[in-house]
């Protein structure tokens, strides 16, 4: 149940990064009002998390993934290019968390 959490506040975050490109510097109403929905649902998610998970594989797990799903937005949502560098840090990142969540 933990590990089902940690996603949707994962997704939840990755939501309000969006919305944050989308607030234009918080000019936009809609998009503001979504980056703080987003951001405080992700963190309340989170500190729900951490009851039963240790803080650094859920940082590490949260983060990281995040950081993946949002590369993924950007490419797709807002055409930004990704380079050979960008792919290997992203391989990187992926078997890190692997790694870390294995140790659990």
């Amino acid at each position: 149940m933990a590990y089902l959490l940690l996603f949707i506040s994962i997704v939840l975050e990755v939501f309000g990064s969006t919305m944050l490109k989308f607030s234009e510097g918080f000019k936009k109403l809609f998009p503001s009002i979504f980056v703080v929905v987003g951001y405080g649902l992700a963190f309340y998610l989170l500190s729900i998390v951490l009851k039963t998970l240790p803080l650094g594989i859920v940082y590490a797990t949260w983060s990281g993934i995040g950081t993946i799903f949002t590369v993924c937005v950007g490419v797709y949502l807002f055409k930004e290019k990704l380079n050979k560098q960008g792919y290997v840090g992203i391989g990187l990142l992926v078997v890190g968390l692997v790694i870390m969540n294995m140790s659990k």
